[in-house]
């Protein structure tokens, strides 16, 4: 290769704003890369694609895919099956439209629950995050494209996501995020790990020596490369010595950053060796090496857009809705609902028109089209993010499901007439929403719009009210001893209503476990707000005074906690959470026993479980694992986990393996893993606050 063409690989191009990309016949996509022809190098055609084939803001006008289910409910699985089916037919759309590398597996925890792009992520755990992370990232490879693992790392937040410095002791850090990415990384094998925007302990991802080279490529032996995102590259010397392979989408960097740092700056310095042609080399060897790896080379995508069996896709992401969906209560067994209920109102949350979805770089334009989509008039999340609804009915589908009743609508906006239909129906369903976006963190965890009022008016009016949420996260509920029954349906992906009728009739047993602890007010987590809050109000009350200059200052935010993050956070804290880290309920019931733990090299956990109940369920009995004789500062830890599906009256004997790393402490000196107790005290879990058998190992 000549050093230009080495040069060449090493950036890419946002087609949005690239004149290039007429040029190169480039989707309206994230970015691109030309190849290089004259070697047979192929394009790089990248697409975001963490919920699905993204297509922000229709720029590709009448391309549709299939959309799934938030991160969030593919977590509440507890299911790495459901993870690589989701990510497998992701990629399979994706190349069929001719894309080969997908901007996927999101493997970053989640610390705080007002965090804007938490229904982007995959929980609080990370041995869960981890474990589904990867699985996601092989069903996406298995198509012969490439994944990222993103974004790399201690991304926790959006406020000032550009100039923040999330600071953390190194050795929690082991034991947290970048346990979560080791794991995904381990299984995964992703073609590129993509780095943040934020700065950890003091550097930008994307300029940390320690995380790229030392932590990635040395200590994990990481052979692909890494990318920036999209305005993450703030030099070329530093950021090239420190471990980055490829700038992603130049031209955000010259919008964000004022330069383009890997074309000519980086040609510059090779040719004055202030960045060694060794360390080119190695940039352009890792590019390759993950196309070649991932069979970017040997199968290439096709020239054209393909046909797609949207049909069988579409249960693809219905299925994840289902297995997802979690309930939260069922006072009585009031779900599911019964052939006696003759009348039933619906109410609030555009339930007749479709279901709620995130917003941002993840946001699928699904099959059916957006039937509301709501434009941002201002804020950071303006220029890219619209507040979209999926074409997929629940109204529709309870009518299709409630044979001979009479089932009707209102919109909730009218509380006074919405109680009165209440009282005059046998059943109330009331959808609230609550919407999050890439860009914007929340400012409350309270449900937006007077809804709390609406579901205190209508339970008030009836006590058989069901609660169905669509939310990227947790949310508080001031009214939940007053319903009878609430689902966590998050954001349901396009065959939301279907799934979410079939849970509320029992066509399918709810089986989803919460991926993250909700809690019970607000000042339970370890930060109330996200950190700079009071910076972002400041700059913007000055632009509402007409001083568009104002910028926010960059800050740090310390992450205390550590690697007691979630549901370990609660146990130290001695605090009581609204809902539990892996709690779920089912409309049948389930048994433990025979609980026997195996250490050594292989260490795993078997027991036996029982259908006790009527119906046939799925069951995910969590292994929690803690150092005997421990202080209050070692917590239970999630070491592993499974779903199981037992037919009722049926005992099954399983064998659930455990993974070391969570339960082991990260040496910051000697870099190693080690192990502060020689035996261990093992808990067989409902949720991380019901342990039900315990043993030792």
């Amino acid at each position: 290769m000549t050093l230009a063409e080495k040069i060449s690989l090493l950036s890419s191009h946002c087609p949005l704003f690239s004149p290039l990309a007429q040029r190169y016949n480039m989707p309206l996509a994230t970015g691109f890369n030309p190849g290089i022809p004259r070697l047979n190098i192929p394009a790089l055609r990248m697409t975001d694609s963490g919920l699905g084939v993204a297509n922000v803001l229709n720029k590709r006008e009448g391309d549709t895919a299939t959309a799934l289910p938030s991160a969030l409910s593919t977590a509440a699985t507890f299911d790495s099956s459901i993870a690589r089916a989701g990510g497998a037919m992701v990629g399979a759309e994706a190349r069929a439209k001719t894309f080969n590398v997908l901007l996927a597996g999101a493997a970053n925890i989640i610390r705080d629950p007002w965090a804007g792009r938490n229904f982007e992520y995959l929980g609080e755990d990370p041995l869960l995050v981890g474990t589904l992370a990867g699985a996601a990232i092989q069903g996406v490879q298995s198509n012969r494209i490439a994944s990222t693992a993103k974004h790399f790392v201690l991304n926790p937040q959006e406020t000032g996501r550009m100039i923040m410095d999330a600071r953390i002791d190194p050795a929690a850090l082991r034991e947290s995020d970048l346990l979560a990415f080791e794991i995904a990384i381990e299984l995964g094998q992703p073609a590129s790990v993509m780095g943040p925007y934020n700065k950890i302990n003091g550097e930008f991802g994307c300029e940390s020596d320690e995380l790229l080279n030392g932590v990635l490529k040395r200590d994990w032996g990481f052979r692909g490369w890494v990318m920036s995102d999209w305005g993450s590259t703030h030099s070329t010397e530093k950021a090239a010595l420190a471990g980055l392979d490829q700038e992603s989408g130049m031209e955000f960097d010259v919008m964000l950053n004022g330069a383009i740092f890997f074309t000519d700056r980086l040609l510059d310095a090779v040719r004055e060796h202030r960045v060694p042609a060794a360390r080119l080399d190695d940039m352009v060897r890792r590019v390759l090496i993950g196309m070649i790896d991932k069979g970017l080379f040997d199968h290439p995508v096709p020239s054209h857009p393909q046909p797609i069996d949207m049909q069988s896709h579409a249960l693809v992401a219905q299925r994840v809705a289902e297995a997802g969906t979690v309930l939260l209560r069922n006072e009585r067994n009031m779900l599911p609902l019964s052939a006696a209920v003759k009348s039933i109102v619906v109410i609030g949350g555009h339930a007749d028109i479709g279901v709620l979805s995130g917003g941002g770089s993840s946001q699928v334009r699904s099959v059916g089209g957006a039937p509301i989509e709501i434009g941002l008039e201002s804020g950071d999340a303006a220029l890219f993010a619209r507040q979209t609804w999926h074409a997929s009915s629940p109204l529709q589908a309870i009518k299709a499901l409630a044979s001979g009743a009479d089932v009707s609508f209102l919109d909730g906006t009218d509380r006074a007439l919405a109680a009165k239909a209440a009282h005059a129906a046998d059943m109330a369903v009331v959808f609230a929403t609550h919407w999050r976006t890439e860009g914007v963190d929340l400012q409350s965890l309270s449900l937006t719009d007077d809804q709390d009022e609406l579901i205190e008016t209508v339970a008030a009016a009836n006590p058989r009210t069901v609660v169905v949420l669509e939310t990227g996260g947790p949310v508080l509920m001031p009214w939940m001893d007053r319903v009878s029954a609430v689902l966590a349906a998050w954001y349901p992906g396009q065959r939301g209503g279907e799934a979410i009728a079939n849970i509320l009739f029992g066509k399918v047993n709810p089986s989803g476990r919460l991926p993250i602890t909700f809690p019970a007010t607000a000042t339970q987590a370890p930060r109330p707000e996200p950190g700079g809050l009071e910076q972002l109000r400041a700059r913007d009350a000055a632009r509402e005074a007409g001083d568009e200059k104002v910028r926010i200052a960059p800050f740090s935010v310390v992450y205390h906690e550590g690697a007691n993050v979630g549901y370990r956070w609660y146990e130290i804290k001695k605090q009581k959470p609204l809902f539990a880290f892996g709690f779920g309920l089912s409309y049948t019931t389930f048994s433990y026993s025979n609980l026997a733990a195996i250490g050594g090299s292989a260490p795993r956990v078997t027991l036996d479980i029982t259908n006790t109940g009527p119906v046939a369920g799925a069951d995910v009995p969590q292994i929690y694992v803690r150092a005997t004789g421990a202080d209050g500062t070692t917590t239970w830890r999630l070491a592993g986990f499974a779903r199981i599906e037992i037919d009722p009256g049926v005992t099954r004997r399983v064998v659930i393996p455990l993974e070391p790393r969570t339960y082991a402490r990260w040496d910051e000196a000697s870099r190693k893993w080690i192990f502060a107790s020689d035996e261990l005290q093992i808990a067989v879990g409902r949720s991380a606050t019901d342990l039900v058998l315990r043993s030792t190992m």
